[in-house]
Formats: C-alpha cells, sequence, structure tokens
C-alpha cells in the first residue's frame, strides 16, 4: 500500500480520499460482476454500461476483471495521494484535474496531491465510469469486487461512496498515452433504439399479435422510479391474451415464478421493466423481450424522461454486435463482423416443442436472450411433479458439467414448472445447448418413485408487523393510491379468498407447510414456497405496478405462493408479515454454516409461528450473530407418498377450490364494478402546479435547493416561514427506488416551498427557497 520516494524516506499512499459534496450514488464495479449465484438470488451487479466501463478499463492498460467507479448523474471530488493514470468513459460529465478540463475517453497521468472533480453529468444519459491504473482494491465477495447496495456487500464497504472515505489503489507502472478514436466513442441521446430478442413470452399465449406489434412500434417513456434493479417504462397498456394468470395471480402479467435474464423486459402487471444487473433473479411476471447482450449498456444511460423504442434481432445478428463491441474494446477499431440477415417480421419466441405424450411431459425451450434459454415444462399449473422433472433435468446437467462433457453452462436456476440457463455462446452456440437439451430427455429418470431430502424449518413471524404496514402507506402515497389491495393487503387476501374473516388467514398461513420450490425471490436466497396442502394456499394477485419499496424479510403472499423478501427491494406480494433474516453476509453460524451466507435449500419446509414485534426485533438481533438458533428438523419428501396423499383429499381440496374460485371471480366483478379492472399508470408529469422551472431569479441574500433527480416528495420537513440550519434535513425525495434527504444549504428562513408531499418534481427544479439569516 506505500511506497517510499526516490532518495528519501518518505512514504507515499496509494490512496485515493473521497471528498465532498455528497453525491447520488457512485459505487465501485467490475466485470462481468458476481456470476454463479443467480439460483439463489446473487444478483451479477457490475457495470450498468458495461461498454463504457470496459473502454475506460482498456485505456488505462487493465485487464477486464479490474474494478474502476461507476458515477450517476454527479460525481464526487479526489485527491490523489499518489502518481496514477486515469481514463473517464461515458456520457459528457463536467470534470476537471487541479481546476483544468479533463478530456474524456483518453488516459491522463495524474500526480501525487492532484485534485480530480466532478460535476453533473450534461444533456445525455446518467452513469459515467472512471478507471485508474490497476483497478481500485477492495476486497472480492463471492468472486466480485462489484457493489450491490441492496444487499450490502461487495465494492466499498458495500454502499456508495461518500465524503471522508479513503480508496487504495496500485502503484503506476509504465504507460503510453491512449485514447478513442472519436468515430468509436458510444452514442448518446434522449431517444435510443435498443435491440431485442423477442421471448420468453408473447403471442398467442400470453399477448395478443396486436400487443407484440405495439410493443415494438411504441416510443416508450423512462418511469423516474428507475435505477439498476430496473429501468420503468411507460406506454401502451397490453390488451392481453388471457383475463388472468389462473393460480399465479388475478392479472394476466402474473405465471408462474420464473427466473429471469437480465435485460428482459418484464411486464410487471401492465407496467414494462427492463431488468437491471442488480435485479431479481426470480419473479411471477412475463418477460415479452430481453435485451441483446452488446445492446445491455444503453439501459444503464437510460434516464427518466428519455423515449425508448425497441427492434427485434436475431440471435445471430446479437452475435455478430457482440463480435463487433469486443473488437472494439480489445483493439480500438470496428471489426468485420460476419454478415447476417435482418430480421423480417416477428418470429415467435419458442425455438423448440416437444409435445406431449404417454411417456413424456410436453416441454417448450424458450429464448431468453442470446444468452439465456428457458426450459418449461407441462400447463400452466401448479404441479410439485413438474417441479421434481427440473430438478431430474438440473440433476442430469450437472453430472455433465461435473464430467466435463458439457462446457459453458454459467448458471440454472429452477422455477416453479421451468429451467432457466445462463450459457457463454461464445462456448457453447445456442443451438448446440438445445440439441442437449433435447436429447436429455430420453435420459432422464422417471420420477415417480423420486426422493429428496427436506428439512423442517421453523421461523418467528410479527403478524402484519409496522415494518409492512409502512410499505403499504408508501406506495399508496407515491406509486397508486386507489388499488383494490389498499390499505391493508391481510383484508385484501381475506376477501379474495372467501374466507369469513381476517382470523381465518392468520390460522392458514400458521398452519401451512410451505415446500420451497425456488430461492432468490425477491433476492439473497430469499423462499419461493408452496402449501403442500392445496387447502392451504391462498391465492392472490401481485401489485400493479409493484412496489418501490418492501422492508427486507416480509413475509408475502403472491398468486398461490409464499416468498420472503431477502433484503429491502421493490416487490409486489400482498404483505402479512415479517421473519428472521434469509441472509448472513459475513458470520457464520449454527444455521448459516458451510461457507454459506444462506439460510434455505430446494425443498426445505418452512413453517411460521407467530410472535409480538418487539419479540421478533430481539430475534432479528440474535440470529445475525448465532445468539439465537431456530428449531430445524430433517427429513425427506416422497413425491409418491404426496401424490397419494392428494388422491386421498381430493374431494376436500375441491370443494376448498370451489369456494375460493367463485370469490376469485366475485372480486374481478368487483374491480370492473370500480372502474379499477383496467387499470393504466399515469404518465409523468408535473403534476405541482406551484413547481417552477430549473432556475429561478433569486433576490440577494437567498438561497434554492434544487433536486438531483425525477421523483415523488415522500417526506416535507419544513413549512414555510421555518427557521432552518445549515444542513439540516428539508425534503425527503423518493426516486430511483431510493429515499434522498435534501439539506438545506445555509441558516435561515423558508421563504417559498415549490413542492408539496406526494408530489412530483424533476430533475434540477427549485423546490424551495431559504433566506439566509
Amino acid at each position: 500500500m506505500f511506497e517510499k520516494m526516490p532518495d528519501t524516506n518518505v512514504k507515499i499512499a496509494h490512496t485515493i480520499d473521497v471528498l465532498g459534496p455528497p453525491s447520488i450514488q457512485n459505487t465501485i464495479q467490475d466485470y462481468p460482476g458476481r456470476l454463479g449465484y443467480w439460483n439463489i438470488g446473487v444478483p451479477p451487479s457490475g457495470p450498468m454500461d458495461s461498454f463504457a466501463f470496459r473502454l475506460a478499463n482498456r485505456l488505462v492498460d487493465n485487464m477486464e476483471g479490474q474494478a474502476g467507479m461507476e458515477i450517476t448523474f454527479s460525481g464526487p471530488a479526489l485527491r490523489f495521494n499518489c502518481d496514477s493514470v486515469i481514463a473517464v468513459g461515458g456520457p459528457p460529465i463536467e470534470v476537471s484535474l487541479d481546476g483544468k478540463p479533463l478530456a474524456q475517453w483518453q488516459s491522463h497521468k495524474v500526480k501525487a496531491g492532484a485534485l480530480l472533480k466532478f460535476g453533473d453529468i450534461v444533456n445525455y444519459g446518467c452513469r459515467a465510469y472512471l478507471a485508474v491504473q490497476g483497478g481500485f482494491q477492495v476486497p472480492d465477495y463471492l468472486g466480485s469486487k462489484s457493489t450491490f447496495m441492496l444487499g450490502q456487500f461487495g465494492g466499498h464497504e458495500g454502499r456508495t461512496l461518500r465524503p471522508g472515505d479513503v480508496l487504495r489503489i496500485t502503484a503506476v507502472k509504465s504507460h503510453t498515452p491512449r485514447n478513442l478514436p472519436q468515430e468509436l466513442i458510444p452514442k448518446y441521446t434522449n431517444n435510443w433504439e435498443i435491440g431485442v430478442l423477442y421471448g420468453p413470452h408473447g403471442a398467442p399465449d400470453f399477448f395478443t399479435d396486436a400487443d407484440v406489434s405495439n410493443f415494438f412500434a411504441s416510443d416508450w417513456k423512462v418511469h423516474h422510479n428507475s435505477d439498476r434493479t430496473g429501468v420503468r417504462l411507460i406506454g401502451p397498456k397490453p390488451k392481453w391474451a388471457r383475463t388472468d394468470g389462473g393460480e399465479a395471480g388475478l392479472h394476466p402479467s402474473n405465471i408462474h415464478d420464473v427466473a429471469y435474464s437480465i435485460g428482459a423486459v418484464d411486464f410487471t402487471g401492465d407496467l414494462p421493466v427492463i431488468l437491471g444487473p442488480d435485479g431479481p433473479s426470480l419473479g411471477g411476471f412475463v418477460c415479452l423481450a430481453t435485451l441483446a447482450h452488446a445492446e445491455l449498456w444503453k439501459m444503464g444511460q437510460l434516464r427518466p424522461g428519455d423515449n425508448v423504442r425497441f427492434h427485434q434481432i436475431s440471435a445471430a445478428e446479437a452475435q455478430a454486435l457482440e463480435i463487433s463491441q469486443d473488437a472494439v474494446i480489445r483493439d480500438f477499431r470496428l471489426s468485420e463482423a460476419p454478415q447476417v440477415a435482418a430480421v423480417k417480421g416477428v418470429d415467435g419466441p419458442i425455438l423448440h416443442t416437444i409435445p406431449e405424450s404417454t411417456q413424456q411431459t410436453r416441454v417448450l425451450y424458450r429464448q431468453g436472450g442470446d444468452k439465456n434459454m428457458l426450459v418449461e415444462y407441462g400447463p400452466l399449473v401448479l404441479d410439485f411433479n413438474l417441479r421434481f422433472r427440473i430438478h431430474a433435468l438440473m440433476v442430469w446437467l450437472q453430472q455433465a458439467i461435473d464430467g466435463g462433457r458439457l462446457k459453458g453452462i454459467v448458471d440454472m436456476t429452477p422455477g416453479i414448472r421451468s429451467l432457466h440457463i445462463h450459457f457463454d455462446s461464445k462456448l457453447l452456440p445456442r443451438d448446440k445447448l438445445l440439441e442437449i437439451l433435447i436429447s436429455a430427455e430420453k435420459e432422464l429418470p422417471a420420477i415417480e418413485d423420486m426422493e429428496v431430502p427436506t428439512r423442517i424449518v421453523h421461523l418467528p413471524l410479527s403478524w402484519n408487523d409496522p415494518s409492512v404496514q409502512l410499505a403499504m402507506k408508501k406506495y399508496m402515497q407515491s406509486v397508486r393510491k386507489d388499488a383494490p389491495w389498499n390499505p391493508d393487503n391481510i383484508e385484501f387476501i381475506r376477501r379474495i379468498n372467501g374466507l369469513d374473516s381476517i382470523e381465518d388467514v392468520k390460522r392458514i398461513i400458521f398452519e401451512a407447510s410451505y415446500l420451497i420450490m425456488g430461492l432468490g425471490d425477491v433476492y439473497l436466497g430469499a423462499p419461493l414456497g408452496a402449501p403442500v396442502d392445496p387447502r392451504h394456499r391462498l391465492v392472490t394477485t401481485k401489485y400493479n405496478p409493484a412496489r418501490t419499496w418492501t422492508p427486507e424479510n416480509a413475509v408475502g403472499i403472491g398468486g398461490a405462493y409464499m416468498c420472503v423478501y431477502g433484503m429491502e427491494s421493490p416487490g409486489g406480494y400482498q404483505l402479512v408479515g415479517r421473519t428472521v433474516q434469509m441472509w448472513n453476509s459475513y458470520n457464520q453460524t449454527k444455521d448459516f454454516k458451510d461457507g454459506k451466507p444462506w439460510l434455505l435449500r430446494f425443498f426445505d419446509q418452512v413453517r411460521f409461528y407467530p410472535v409480538t414485534e418487539g419479540e421478533l426485533l430481539e430475534m432479528r438481533k440474535d440470529f445475525i450473530s448465532g445468539r439465537f438458533n431456530l428449531r430445524i428438523e430433517e427429513s425427506n419428501f416422497s413425491l409418491k407418498q404426496y401424490n397419494a396423499f392428494l388422491q386421498e383429499n381430493a374431494t376436500a381440496i375441491d370443494a376448498f377450490k370451489t369456494k375460493q374460485k367463485a370469490a376469485y371471480i366475485a372480486e374481478r366483478e368487483r374491480w370492473k364494478a370500480e372502474g379499477q379492472a383496467n387499470y393504466v399508470t399515469s404518465e409523468i408529469t408535473h403534476d405541482d402546479a406551484s413547481a417552477p422551472p430549473g432556475k429561478i431569479d433569486l433576490p440577494a441574500g437567498t438561497h434554492a435547493v434544487n433536486t438531483h433527480v425525477t421523483g415523488t416528495v415522500w417526506k416535507l420537513l419544513v413549512k414555510e416561514g421555518q427557521h432552518v440550519t445549515a444542513g439540516s434535513p428539508a425534503v425527503v425525495l423518493e426516486s430511483m427506488k431510493m429515499e434522498f434527504t435534501l439539506n438545506a444549504p445555509v441558516s435561515g428562513t423558508v421563504q417559498k416551498l415549490f413542492c408539496k408531499e406526494g408530489g412530483r418534481v424533476s430533475a434540477r427544479q427549485v423546490i424551495l427557497v431559504i433566506k439566509e439569516g
């Protein structure tokens, strides 16, 4: 970390000091991020715009995986305590070195003591990148240096950078100055064209043909609630090919949970979201298209209010784009990529179908971009037999990998009735993988007598915990006030399932045993479970649009499933309470062991028992350190015995489902009567009529407080005429699925407010004026 200056005993620290002012979201990332943990809900993270990131690294002679800094909207001031070589990539940003403007897209030598100062990104895009020779020296976590802020690990202390941080770098090496030719600099704009592959879902099973045509023909606008987890879009509402999602949920976008691809255009209700590198691995919504791998960088530059238009490309076109992009990064030149024919019309998302027969469950092979495939079994129902079939395929593929017969699989993530396979198309071409998967069906063992290990895991549950009540309140204020599940999710669950009282909801949830069929819904080992007894399957719809915030370890019901949210995140399940942690980042305990920070395993069974809010808080504090342990019982789950149980109780199960379906239909009719059946999210508008433009004329002695981002006013902490002190919080904004506190720049009196709680504001808008004194 230190070196001696020539001919002296003075040691130089190989560090950079982060100075003020506080910035919105600057983090340390590496490429390609944290791979291999998608099946337990750990996203790759890494740079949102990997193209600019990788180019900046090349400019300073860095290896592909070395860590750089991602700067969102505006950047920090940095004091270098040693010599270094740097490069800044991304859209135009205000940046200076020792007070002189610094050119982007070329390398620069920096002397010890130099001040590198960033301002705002200008006009286009929203993320810039700083590369330093040798990369930023932060510890690896699960094989990557990338920051995952929601999980609070990776990068610098698992969070955004702030004044006072000290970043370690390495000693400078010899360097030949480099610059990126002008014609190779990525083009930034407010009107984006993005190449996508159609699928994994489409028409006619989920969308209508008109929906698909409108998707590609429409201009979509970027919503202010967009960030690294996903970019929300505003545009035409689909007509949908179905009236609902059946037991997967009341909305036609709802499906039995599947694993997602990074860059999937995920319809969370009627609102599409492009899933980002910090997005969830598992969810219950259809995805109409997936960004080509070489087009993912554009997602990282979409800022609120930008327009987006999608155009369909083929897998061959996607491969050609990737070859060209890799050549630019490697050689700083355009390659002669193979010429491929452009897609004519809109091809279907299904690559191949094995029809159902007496010896074979139907199998669909769906494309999820150019590096992912979704293998889907059987009809659109919740059936443990299908999940066991998926397990048999996973075991077969893993044995082929372990035996050296199959290379190029990055990870495999099971859903309820599907297996998501992420593959490296450079090592394993898509057509070759498809051929292997089709042949595998002839070799898979019968599942009728299959048994798997299971553990009965008893979890405490604080019923209707205050934290989940807060999530409902925030949703009503900043997303959708009049949703049928407002203001009380539990009452909604009671009504839609035809139960007599909330106590009936509570009784069923505490009696149920939930078989864990997936992990990572939502994030970090979060379990997706279905009640073993169908009479415990409470069916609900998911939020439309989704929540922007859910408390860590909230327990929710969506479709027929239960999930525990692994961390604070967006979400769509109806919330019933809160439990203990599903993830332990740094401590190994009796319940978190074998080097694994996640608690649960596939095919575990979760059973809840009631505790108070206070008791849960104490348990949560002690659980993470190992002072509180769960009761866990080892067992086996026999598919043969389970199928026999279903036959023995078929009459009672059918009676429960009949009553439940009648209530379900009644709820839909209620929506129609109240005009909520065709909810359409509102456009981004400045609905606060008092909001002024970004710049106003200020009398001497007055100071304006401006927003940095487009968003919603969550809390207004001051009022006109109130005296404030410099640095005291004045307004809390909710934007990009985060809260931002704006502080008073000076001491004085609030002279004028230009915002209100619940109102929307735009980036750089004046929201209040303070008269100093």
